[in-house]
């Protein structure tokens, strides 16, 4: 189960993308560059895209299908017959209709109209496809021909033609993500962050039953409810239901085709959650997720005697409105559980210590016994706000020693950052935060199968370190050849020059070979190499000590694992050192080429130095420098993280982190006036001096903001020409 946190190589792309996050930026670059030179806007964009995406995902899952169907038929396990539309749905593929397949429009004529094509491919799937009746997109026909003739190059490449459904999946929430950011489609709230979906699935675990979002935007509670499954092994159709409720029609369409993509299916209905309460579902959810709106002001005060808010209303203004309706969707979000339900959800920070009556209501709802955990998120984990917010948790199944105690976790010193206006959580982080809602749930053996977890990782950065270093000292040796015979062809030609009998004139104007400039490189370098060598010698040696000793088997009780880790800090420390070497000599390596290069330009020397050939193996060294470095350093990754949970839960057993996490009674809630608010009890951590300061990280944080700072004044530059040529 914690293993599933870790951070796996995948080898889903070879051909010219190293992994999906490569393809994923590849194909948003492609895919934007067209939009931006048909000068349409993001939200006229994000349908029809979204629209293409599914039709390539939707033809690949039914060529998938039938080679399943036929390799079935093969086997005897299903009669040879002409397949039929069940035996697509059982596969969980949409029986696409000829002209509905990507590689029919793909394949058209020049002369054909794409928009045409594209919109019967739609309407042919909707007209086979009840849950998608009216909801695919149809707004081709006012697109050039070129512009989406491109676009269906861009989504037909090799890659994407063999691309399996968690690949389209991911590629069509990385859509979702990039025209969120852009404020496509009601300013982007139809779209949560992942990292705040990923952390409420993780501690609310929707494993079983209804789950229920009154507020899903575009479907991400219930994709990321279905990666929660998959990776335990468990097929989402067999485990949950889901219900929706969305206000907005497009969104609606979107979060029908999310579902789609993912082979999904989920009973999402028109409805604004304030007023109207489609589903028969009140007081029955196994699991309620939501981001609803914040702060939203003016709900009518009728909503008093709803039975959905059994807490009272929060407080009513003189036009007899509800001034702010955050707890109205909280009431909801409790009021829909069953007996044994839990709720996740984000709500905005100010709602955690309102004060007046929402004070009242905040009260009640403690008084349950049912509020479970707290955790606060910093600001800027949206993609189109930077407000904070908290995320709250319900468990009405608590036992009945936790019912009058809560989780208060502050979080918002844990972030990493993805632009200069944007964070999110790591993976890591994500697991680490995790782990801390398991030791307060006494879930002690979780927590150690995920600390084991990051040994496993630990132990295979280990294995494949002395292959890259291999690569790396080959490829460096390989540059020092005609280095060396470079330095020794210069040598033998400065003593020849020496030796010459050269009349009075000559030896007035002629000057010997340049002295070796790149001498003193080079014996720098060969100086280093050894030193480089007898360190190396030492690391694997330490690596493959502590591999014997303490990964055959993994280290799985606490005891073992604190031993673990103590030999591990000295190897990553010398593994931290080993970096810096291998910098050093690509350093010195370019500084010696560099020179020899200089002494090159000399047309006496010339014929001795292929400065191409030489030049062609330096950046071979970078490239392996860069491997081998980018191998070590995954091994120290992963010890941090390792020593990140162990100095603050030595024990494997919850204890209160000043400035992160505490349990705190409902007494102390009391006394803080009903106050849910993280920071108000955990206290400020006192500041550290970070002794592994990542400075390449600390580098890379720079250049993310000046990135995004470029692409800024580009998309500015080009705001303005366009207003000039309007004016002109």
């Amino acid at each position: 189960m914690a293993t599933s946190f870790a951070v796996k190589q995948t080898g889903l792309f070879t051909h010219n993308f190293d992994n999906i996050e490569q393809l994923e930026s590849s194909l948003w670059e492609a895919a934007d560059l067209l939009r931006a030179n048909s000068k349409l806007t993001s939200s006229e964009y994000c349908m029809p895209v979204l629209g293409v995406i599914f039709l390539r995902h939707a033809t690949n899952r039914f060529e998938a299908a039938k080679q399943q169907i036929a390799t079935d038929q093969a086997a005897g396990k299903m009669p040879r017959r002409k397949p039929v539309k069940a035996d697509f749905v059982r596969r969980r593929a949409l029986f696409l209709p000829d002209v509905a397949h990507y590689d029919a429009i793909a394949t058209l004529p020049k002369s054909a109209n794409l928009g045409e094509a594209l919109v019967a491919a739609m309407t042919a799937i909707e007209d086979d496809f009840e849950p998608l009746k009216n909801q695919l997109p149809k707004e081709y026909e006012g697109f050039a021909n070129d512009l989406l003739e491109n676009l269906i190059r861009t989504f037909n490449s090799e890659v994407l033609r063999k691309a399996g459904g968690d690949v389209f999946g991911r590629i069509y929430e990385y859509f979702l993500m990039k025209f969120a950011m852009q404020g496509a489609q009601d300013n982007g709230e139809f779209f949560t962050p992942p990292s705040l979906v990923q952390t409420i699935v993780n501690v609310i675990e929707p494993e079983h039953g209804i789950v229920f979002d009154p507020a899903c935007g575009s479907g991400g509670m219930f994709v990321q409810t279905s990666h929660f499954l998959e990776a335990r092994g468990e097929d989402t159709g067999h485990k949950v239901s889901f219900y929706g409720h969305e206000k907005t029609g497009t969104t609606i369409r979107l979060a029908k085709m999310n579902l789609a993509v993912h082979g999904l299916e989920g009973d999402i209905r028109e409805a604004n959650t304030f007023y109207e309460d489609p589903h028969p579902i009140w007081g029955k959810c196994d699991f309620v997720m939501a981001n609803p709106p914040f702060n939203v002001d003016m709900v009518d005060a009728k909503v008093e005697t709803d039975r959905r808010l059994p807490f009272g209303l929060p407080g009513v203004n003189k036009e007899k409105k509800v001034s702010n309706g955050n707890y109205l969707w909280i009431s909801y979000f409790h009021s829909y559980l069953g007996p044994g339900g839990r709720a996740g959800f984000v709500m905005s920070s100010q709602a955690s210590s309102a004060g007046n009556k929402e004070t009242e209501v905040r009260r009640k709802i403690v008084e349950t016994g049912d509020v479970d955990v707290m955790i606060s998120i910093r600001s800027n984990f949206f993609y189109t706000r930077t407000v904070p917010c908290e995320l709250w948790f319900f468990d009405r199944s608590r036992p009945k020693e936790r019912r009058d105690k809560v989780l208060m976790l502050d979080a918002r010193n844990i972030y990493r950052k993805v632009t200069r206006k944007i964070y999110d959580f790591s993976p890591e982080q994500l697991a680490n935060l995790t782990a801390i809602v398991w030791l307060y749930r006494g879930q002690q053996q979780r927590f150690l199968d995920l600390v084991r977890s990051y040994f496993e990782q630990c132990y295979r950065e280990l294995a494949l370190a002395p292959s890259s270093l291999k690569k790396f000292d080959s490829d460096l040796g390989m540059l020092l050849e005609p280095l060396e015979l470079f330095a020794k062809a210069t040598a033998e030609r400065r003593a020849v020059a020496g030796r010459a009998v050269l009349s009075s004139d000559e030896r007035a104007t002629a000057t010997s070979p340049p002295a070796s400039a790149g001498g003193s490189a080079l014996a720098e370098l060969k100086q280093s190499l050894a030193a480089y060598h007898t360190d190396r010698a030492a690391l694997i040696a330490a690596a493959e000590d502590f591999c014997l000793r303490h990964c055959k088997p993994m280290p799985s009780t606490n005891d073992a694992q604190h031993t673990a880790r103590k030999v591990l800090d000295g190897l990553a420390e010398q593994a931290r050192g080993f970096v810096k070497q291998i910098d050093l000599l690509f350093k010195l390596a370019n500084r010696a080429t560099s020179a020899a290069g200089e002494l090159a330009a000399d047309e006496r020397l010339a014929e001795f130095y292929d400065r191409r050939a030489v030049s062609k193996r330096l950046k071979q060294v970078e490239q392996e420098r860069d491997r081998a470095a980018a191998q070590l350093k995954q091994l120290t990754y992963f010890h941090r993280q390792i020593a990140w949970l162990q100095e603050r839960f030595p024990k494997a057993e919850f204890a209160a982190v000043l400035g992160l996490c505490k349990i705190v009674s409902r007494e102390e809630i009391k006394a803080a006036d009903w106050s849910l608010t993280s920071g108000r009890y955990v206290g400020v951590a006192p500041a550290e001096i970070d002794e592994e300061f990542d400075f390449e990280q600390a580098l890379r944080d720079i250049h993310v903001e000046l990135e995004d700072l470029n692409q800024e004044a580009v998309q500015l530059a080009a705001l303005i020409r366009a207003n000039l040529e309007a004016m002109i």
